[in-house]
């Protein structure tokens, strides 16, 4: 049997529902849809370069790659290569074929910097140690059981604190793209990340299918969002991807509002199972998330690699 990699075809059906299946069999905690993968893949800014590969036997596919210039940081030549591969379809050569086809068309591109970001497990690590890439940074993953766990009470805002929901800016997001940008600023990360191109935002952010308005929620003071909860749902699933605050107004408990009145009303809507994610550094969030009851269900390490 022999593995090809190729590039994802987003107008042929079957090559987005396979990628988006394979990446839920690897990666059950990160959620995914056919029209997410085609999104993203096709709403992506130019200048990132980005790229969806499949590992395919026998016509099915079996592994996934997600590659990209990391053209918002202010440090040029950086890029990802996430790469995930079916549970059952390991050791057939997929992981190297899909990475060095990542390497290739990457370093063409200029990147000289290498991230990944890999399953802490043992055969995992060990795949990209052999690679040559070297751990750096890791984050958490987090369940909360929605149907048979207990939230915290439901609270009323603070005087002078309005809740809302992101579809109430659904005439002009601007405001949201605004705190976007300044808390994705201060988002632990390997690569620095800065967001000045509105129009990309509502094209990849903004028109993201897994993109909830309704459940997505926004704590505002003086008429500006101080801080918000957003987030994604599947049909399913429910997920946070991102939480977080305008600095001037930090230590005020907001974002911690505005993702329990989330969650509770995305329980309400039926939900029963939610995930979210923080760096393991991270203490204060990760202490919020357990205070609403979420569990580590797993954790990823960043690898890096000098290419060239």
């Amino acid at each position: 049997m022999t593995v090809i990699v190729r590039d994802l075809r987003p107008d042929v059906r079957a090559d987005p529902e396979g990628f988006s299946h394979t990446r839920r069999l690897a990666l059950p905690y990160m959620l995914s849809t056919p029209e997410s993968v085609v999104h993203t893949l096709t709403h992506a800014h130019p200048d990132a370069h980005f790229g969806q590969l499949v590992a395919e036997e026998d016509g099915e596919i079996i592994g996934t790659a997600q590659i990209s210039v990391a053209h918002e940081s202010p440090e040029p030549g950086q890029g990802s290569a996430n790469i995930y591969v079916r549970p059952d379809r390991r050791q057939h050569g997929a992981g190297s074929l899909l990475l060095r086809t990542a390497e290739e068309r990457l370093a063409s591109l200029g990147v000289r910097k290498l991230f990944a970001w890999v399953l802490d497990e043992p055969d995992n690590r060990a795949f990209a140690e052999r690679h040559g890439f070297r751990a750096s940074r890791s984050a958490y993953f987090m369940r909360l059981d929605l149907a048979a766990g207990t939230l915290p009470p439901r609270q009323d805002p603070p005087a002078g604190v309005e809740l809302r929901t992101a579809a109430d800016y659904a005439d002009d997001p601007r405001p949201l793209f605004a705190l976007d940008a300044e808390t994705v600023a201060d988002e632990p990360s390997d690569i620095d990340a800065e967001f000045t191109d509105y129009a990309a935002w509502l094209e990849e952010t903004w028109k993201h299918p897994l993109l909830d308005r309704d459940l997505t929620t926004v704590a505002v003071v003086d008429g500006r969002p101080a801080a918000f909860s957003v987030a994604h749902t599947d049909g399913t699933r429910y997920g946070t991807a991102m939480t977080g605050t305008a600095r001037a107004l930090r230590g005020r408990g907001l974002a911690k509002l505005a993702k329990n009145a989330s969650l509770h009303r995305a329980r309400a809507a039926g939900y029963t199972e939610a995930f979210t994610g923080n760096d393991t550094g991270n203490e204060p969030m990760i202490a919020i998330n357990k205070w609403f009851g979420y569990e580590i269900c797993a954790k990823e390490v960043r690898y890096v690699r000098e290419l060239g």
